[in-house]
């Protein structure tokens, strides 16, 4: 019998955002009793979990007691307390992603050196403790303008990366340890999500392309299915299956990538959950990231995914200079367009380039769902009271 029949069974997630919303709204059209442990209940998820236990993820006792009373453990945010986990799994708890895998993933730095590592292709790349090291290199001559800094830790949504395209900006890099990347010549910045199950069982979502916003670095408009070669698509797709499977990762990966404009493919960055980049299939294609992420973590079959219509999704970011309670000026005009699909992830506070929400827009005519989504994008904003 599938294991969450079991009316006792409790699938623990950390972390009560707007992920452990969307995957709970999947876990209760399966009556899967669905634990979720965070902060406060006022999250996006609080209303949708079975129960929702108040505590910090990055707590070592907080997940250890949450985790023990849970059969399988899962996260929607890579930034929780990994020797917690490590814990867990030792006393024989079922955890995905493996603790070991999210050790690599969490830390940038372990993540670059695991590609070197396996031979898979991404930007060139050095690691530095601190700023002073970094201007140091540069003053050598072994770093040259431009190149790209990353967080190793603690960075998502568009936060945690620094673009290094003149001399007057090295003052205002982060001091923290980092990754120094060659600034790619990118041509287009892709995704694709790779799901895989406990039996090594593997599938892959369609591609898509995502256009950036220019000053927040977060996803402005994601199209779904990229338009790009067969070849390159394929490309991808094998990259995702050989990362997921390299990883040994039950559930969800999602794998950001860059196309250059010479046609080289190389692997940006990997996220083990649900991603922004899936948004879109709840409406888009034959089976969600979110439901994936549930068969894949609880060893259940993978079903075939399809994608039914061209998708187009658009984030609802805080608009700038607004700082409050959240209202949505302009959702009824949305609304009032056909296959037009809001998500409003039920964040009280609103602040500049906060993700609100998103909304996803469906059409057998490409270029009709681009151009409704850029509709939408002017008719909505999110702003305070």
């Amino acid at each position: 019998m599938t294991q969450f029949l079991d009316k006792n069974f409790k699938l623990g997630i950390l972390g009560g955002g707007q992920l452990g919303k969307m995957l709970c709204k999947e876990t209760n059209e399966w009556s899967i009793n669905t634990h979720i442990l965070d902060k406060s209940t006022s999250f996006p998820s609080g209303r949708n979990a079975t129960a929702f236990v108040e505590g910090d993820y990055n707590n070592y006792e907080d997940v250890l007691n949450f985790g023990r009373s849970m059969d399988v453990i899962t996260i929607e945010i890579e930034h929780v307390n990994v020797d917690a986990l490590e814990a867990l799994e030792k006393e024989g708890k079922i955890v995905h992603p493996r603790p070991s895998a999210l050790r690599i993933i969490k830390d940038k730095g372990l993540q670059k050196n695991f590609y070197a590592e396996h031979e898979l292709p991404t930007s060139s790349y050095t690691l530095f403790e601190s700023k002073a090291a970094i201007q140091k290199a540069v003053d050598a001559g072994e770093i040259t303008i431009p190149f790209v800094q990353k967080s190793r830790t603690a960075g998502y949504d568009g936060k945690g990366v620094f673009v290094v395209d003149s001399a007057d900006k090295l003052k205002n890099m982060m001091d923290c340890p980092s990754v120094v990347e060659d600034l790619v010549d990118i041509e287009k910045e892709l995704a694709v999500i790779a799901v895989r199950n406990s039996e090594g069982e593997i599938n892959t979502f369609p591609i898509v392309e995502m256009e950036f916003h220019p000053t927040a670095n977060l996803v402005e408009f994601l199209l779904a299915p990229a338009e790009v070669d067969v070849l390159i698509e394929e490309k991808c797709k094998n990259l995702a299956i050989e990362l997921v499977d390299k990883l040994d990762i039950c559930g969800l990966l999602a794998v950001e990538l860059f196309l250059t404009k010479s046609g080289t493919i190389l692997i940006n960055e990997v996220a083990p959950r649900p991603h922004n980049s899936g948004h879109h299939t709840i409406e888009s294609c034959s089976s969600s990231q979110f439901e994936q992420h549930i068969r894949g973590i609880l060893n259940m079959p993978l079903s075939d995914i399809v994608q039914l219509s061209p998708a187009v999704m658009v984030n609802l970011l805080g608009a700038d200079g607004h700082t409050g309670e959240a209202i949505y000026p302009g959702f009824d005009t949305c609304i009032s367009e056909s296959n037009v699909y809001p998500h409003l992830y039920g964040k009280v506070q609103t602040k500049p380039f906060r993700k609100m929400g998103h909304i996803t827009i469906t059409d057998q005519d490409r270029e009709m769902a681009k151009q409704k989504a850029k509709f939408v994008k002017d008719s909505i904003r999110v702003e305070s009271k």
